[in-house]
């Protein structure tokens, strides 16, 4: 079940015939083709090149027990998508002087401990403030995503109770959605007006009168670090915004997002202020993922070729920054020089076998699972999630299209994963070491 904006519009817009603008539609469909169907959830697609109209398409199904298919204006979650706007929220009053984003976070919020090292705001926005995530806490108590309703202030609370940091703030980055519940808490504060309306009136009717955008979530009250509700075509218009600087705020506010964050060592992350920086092929891309309860989600923009791309899903196995990068290559081309180092190699199954089985991250403590079929390995980083085929380049070492290079090396009977990374090196233990 496909669904989408009016194809004469698009004919007209691509400018290159008929038969080519079908074409070219038709390989976009092609990357959602398992998605195209009417007994299960699917995708929302939007794309805007340059001057071309917006491409916006719905695939498979928003509601299964009535029978709803994704339309082009339906609504969706946006997971960690809604940081960027959160960031932009908090660095709108920091732009009109009512804060600093090296402010002492105790300045707004005195509940959170004293641990004896300052955390600024601008550590909250690019996940270097040393504070435990929110979701690893809760489900050590048995109250993790799905199993209640939270609150900013239940999360809060969880902060206040705590005696120590990961690290010194600053020194290292690890992502953390409890920062961004707290700038949530922050903007409310400032502002006067919890985050959910001051976004609407300050960044979002500004952009779109008739705006629908709207701060909810299906299980929780937290906001900031998530809990966005937003359509195909307002997610375009806001990437259209930070394109141009033509947002509340203008070109100032745009470069404060994207900058990213240098830790005391001078390393840079490559995050923002929820957005984060990659390059392919020399190809520079500036966007965000998400994910939450059953919604995978990335909204990304390729400035210097005038493109934006969103891609949101209501299935948990769906990869959306993968088609993002599809749809990417079908309008702009594959980035130049992109994909693995060479030369692969061929690894015996032999081989292979002996690393499969579930990792762990010895600093966030997230799971990895490692499969090992067919004289192939791949990798899936949640239960049900998205897995992804690892390439062999010989010696131990891989190639995972999203990470980049992996390394497995033994260490006794164990086997370490280690992932270079710009935020430095990170390890992964197979699960008999924990």
């Amino acid at each position: 079940m496909r669904t989408s904006v009016t194809v004469p519009a698009l004919l007209i817009a691509f400018g290159s015939g008929t038969l080519a603008a079908q074409d070219r539609l038709a390989r976009i469909d092609s990357v959602f083709s398992q998605w195209n169907r009417t007994d299960g959830p699917g995708c929302l697609l939007g794309a805007k090149l340059k001057d071309e109209a917006p491409i916006i398409r719905g695939y498979g199904m928003a509601n299964l027990e009535y029978g709803v298919p994704l339309r082009p204006e339906s609504l969706s979650e946006s997971g960690s998508v809604a940081k960027q706007f959160t960031a932009a929220a908090v660095g709108l009053l920091a732009l009109r002087g009512k804060l600093s984003l090296d402010d002492d976070i105790r300045k707004h919020l005195p509940e959170v401990p004293d641990f004896g090292k300052t955390i600024t705001i601008r550590h909250l926005l690019t996940h270097t403030s040393g504070l435990r995530d929110q979701w690893g806490l809760l489900s050590l108590q048995g109250w993790g995503p799905g199993s209640q309703v939270h609150s900013l202030d239940q999360i809060l609370d969880l902060v206040s109770r705590q005696r120590r940091l990961n690290f010194d703030p600053g020194t290292e980055y690890l992502y953390s959605n409890t920062g961004y519940a707290l700038a949530a808490l922050i903007v409310r504060r400032v502002s006067g007006k919890p985050l959910a309306e001051f976004s609407r009136d300050e960044l979002f009717l500004p952009l779109r009168e008739g705006s629908r955008w709207i701060q909810d979530m299906p299980f929780t009250m937290v906001h900031g670090n998530g809990g966005l509700l937003s359509s195909m075509a307002d997610l375009l218009v806001w990437n259209e915004a930070l394109t141009t600087g033509k947002i509340p705020g203008g070109a100032a506010l745009v470069r404060m997002l994207e900058e990213p964050f240098r830790l005391v060592d001078g390393t840079s992350t490559g995050y923002g202020l929820g957005l984060q920086e990659e390059t392919n092929g020399g190809r520079r891309a500036i966007g965000h993922g998400g994910a939450t309860a059953g919604y995978r989600t990335y909204l990304v923009r390729w400035p210097e070729q005038g493109l934006s791309v969103a891609v949101w899903c209501n299935a948990a196995t769906a990869d959306p920054t993968r088609a993002a990068r599809g749809v990417a290559e079908v309008l702009i081309g594959p980035p130049p020089g992109a994909g693995p180092p060479s030369p692969r190699v061929t690894v015996s199954e032999a081989e292979l076998s002996p690393l499969a089985g579930v990792y762990r991250d010895t600093t966030t403590d997230q799971t990895a699972t490692v499969t090992v079929a067919g004289g192939s390995v791949s990798v899936s980083v949640s239960a049900g999630g998205p897995s992804v085929t690892l390439i062999p380049l010989g010696a131990g070492r891989f190639w995972h299209e999203a990470a980049g290079e992996f390394r497995f090396s033994r260490e006794g009977t164990q086997w370490r994963v280690i992932r270079p990374s710009g935020q430095g090196t990170r390890s992964y233990l197979s699960a008999e070491a924990f």
